[in-house]
């Protein structure tokens, strides 16, 4: 169980990811807004849609998710093989089911617990400990998303995740099954090893021809798939940029039309006292809380130099209260409405009545205010000029995809039209099989599935003719034609013929290794002898670090119910037979170690019950896989 838990901690980690968590992090926020159509459909979920898009933003997300993780060891193609992605799709079915589920038993997240878990959120604070509205606002917006937007999506992870707490908190590892597992996770057993090297018994393979022709027919080893050389125009929006010049006179005539996007709206300072009760809570706790603040309020009127001192005894909003109630500047949106509302109608030093929120009634103090003002031309001239090549650029590439595709399918004979009308350059890559050129890297355009597909169409292939257009990024086409083809082939039999000897040289040589190893085993079981074996070695699966994997499971699977006791195993340089003569447990119990070996238990067992639940709701949901995801045809083919 624990060498299983310490050998797959990514594993272990990707299912944590993909289903206990829920994604609360500022990344790959586009796959919640993605949409499709019926023919991109992969499955269903209660008759609703889970479409190509949508899981190819999700593949984003996570490549994103991991690299954050393993930082400079991701690699991004661990995660473009059908289990992956398989493991992606029932990742998304699983959200849908679980989402099901919760709105089902009528579970929700209050606005109070929402807005505490995006104030948890890292990189999201200022210096001074105040929320960081500005830095929130600019995440969400570079993936295209609004608060609103946003805090929808956290919601629902949220209640998906009550649904999870509720199945793990009910999982548990009986005290025995715990404590068994830890005795055999500290066992540790001595063993010796007598090693039959197949290097020893070389001089006694005899190779035949035949023998050699049988290897070669019969391995794939010298296989050579199916390769190609191409040239490839691309049109994306990189590409476009250089093409576009925005004059002085755009950006004046652009900064006028929005000048207040560019003004800084009116801010203010306030400080208040919050006498906290909840919009559910009974009508005597609101009413004594009222009370509370009333009477508040009224020493105010009375002394308003006391605001400061009674939010720091009085005050429900701790973050505030040690300042005296200060909150620091703020403008539109950033405060619940009520709050906003009174806050914003309120002249320099006035003190409100009492305001009533969903966290309950404040008091609040206006302490400064910043009268809106504009930036000038001048400072934001470079964001405008940024925003207007945007904008130039993606509608150029609006107007320029069609010509591209049409180009590319009209004169299919050549890539020059295209190159030449569109100015872009025509490239080249070789070395090209079914599944790409892996050295090039998963971001080397040309290794798009899709674009590698029609690549290797038949009308591509035997034709020559140029693909289609096929767009294998947001603003980003692609088109290639065929310059050489060399299909699937052999290496001639006398062009690895030395290595095929060297091969079958090898096999015939751990055969004989292991027929010897076998023999010794059979004796010793029947008359104990030592001779010959190596040192003791202490093997544990607390302590199994370099240590060969095969050796160390046959000793620690060998039946100990008779010392010394016998195992044979393949080793990788020959046959070695084991001696296991003595077999250990731990004298002394480490208690902090065993709570800690049953919290791993437990936490798998939790998984487990969790991916059985998840099977359950997948029944209930009726889910209807309409499109498998399928492997890579071979490289062969």
């Amino acid at each position: 169980m624990f060498e299983y838990i310490r050998s797959h901690q990514r594993l272990m980690m990707l299912l944590l990811l993909l289903i206990v968590f829920p994604s609360f992090a500022f990344f790959g926020l586009e796959s919640y807004m993605s949409m499709g159509d019926a023919r991109d459909t992969v499955a269903k979920v209660d008759g609703k849609e889970i479409t190509q898009p949508e899981l190819d933003a999700a593949q984003r997300e996570q490549a994103d998710r991991m690299r954050q993780m393993f930082g400079a060891q991701f690699d991004a193609s661990m995660l473009d093989t059908p289990e992956a992605k398989q493991e992606i799709l029932d990742d998304l079915i699983a959200r849908r089911v679980l989402a099901a589920e919760a709105r089902r038993n009528a579970l929700s997240v209050s606005d109070r617990g929402l807005q505490q878990t995006i104030g948890g959120m890292a990189g999201l604070t200022l210096p001074d400990g105040k929320f960081d509205i500005d830095r929130y606002k600019a995440l969400l917006a570079a993936q295209g998303m609004t608060p609103a937007m946003f805090e929808a999506r956290l919601r629902q992870d949220m209640a998906i995740q009550q649904v999870n707490a509720a199945i793990q908190t009910t999982a548990f590892a009986p005290v025995s099954l715990a404590q068994r597992l830890s005795e055999l996770n500290e066992q540790e057993r001595d063993a010796q090893q007598l090693l039959f090297k197949a290097s020893e018994y070389v001089a006694q393979v005899k190779v035949t021809d035949e023998m050699l022709q049988s290897y070669y027919d019969k391995s794939n080893a010298f296989n050579v798939p199916e390769q190609v050389k191409i040239e490839y125009v691309v049109l994306s929006a990189d590409a476009l940029a250089s093409q576009v010049n925005v004059s002085d006179a755009d950006i004046a005539s652009y900064y006028e039309q929005n000048k207040t996007h560019y003004g800084v709206p009116e801010q203010r300072r306030a400080s208040h006292i919050l006498i906290a009760v909840d919009k559910n809570a009974p009508e005597a706790d609101k009413q004594a809380a009222k009370a509370k603040a009333e009477k508040l309020l009224e020493t105010l009127k009375q002394n308003p130099q006391q605001f400061a001192e009674l939010a720091k005894k009085n005050s429900d909003d701790p973050g505030s209260a040690e300042r005296g109630g200060d909150l620091g500047f703020f403008g539109s949106g950033m405060m619940v409405k009520p709050f906003e509302d009174a806050a914003f109608k309120l002249k320099q030093d006035e003190i409100s009545p009492l305001v009533q929120s969903d966290f309950g009634f404040h008091i609040i103090k206006v302490t400064g205010i910043k009268a809106a003002s504009a930036r000038p031309l001048a400072e934001v001239k470079g964001e405008i000029t940024k925003e207007i090549k945007k904008q130039l650029v993606a509608k150029k590439f609006a107007e320029t995809a069609e010509v591209f595709g049409n180009t590319v399918y009209e004169q299919s004979e050549s890539l020059k039209p295209v190159a030449e009308k569109l100015q872009l350059s025509i490239q080249s890559a070789s070395g090209l099989t079914r599944q790409g050129n892996q050295a090039a890297g998963a971001d080397a355009p040309y290794n798009n599935q899709r674009f590698l597909s029609a690549l290797f169409s038949d009308d591509t292939l035997r034709n020559k003719r140029n693909t289609e257009a096929v767009e294998i990024a947001p603003n980003t086409l692609i088109a290639g034609r065929v310059a050489e083809h060399k299909p699937a082939s052999k290496r001639p039999f006398e062009e690895v013929k030395a290595q095929v000897r060297e091969r079958v040289v090898q096999a015939e040589a751990m055969a004989l290794a292991k027929k010897a190893g076998e023999a010794k085993l059979a004796s010793l079981k029947g008359h104990d002898d030592g001779s010959g074996f190596s040192a003791s070695q202490t093997f544990s699966r607390a302590k199994s670090q370099n240590v060969n994997p095969t050796l160390f499971l046959a000793v620690m699977k060998a039946d100990t119910s008779k010392l010394p006791a016998y195992v044979g195993v393949e080793a990788p340089n020959g046959y070695s037979v084991v001696r296991v003569t003595r077999v250990m447990q731990p004298t002394t119990i480490d208690k902090a170690k065993r709570e800690a070996e049953k919290q791993q238990i437990t936490e798998v067992l939790a998984q487990e019950e969790t991916l059985a639940y998840i099977d359950v709701l997948k029944d209930r949901s009726k889910v209807k896989i309409v499109k498998p995801i399928k492997a890579k045809a071979s490289e062969s083919e």
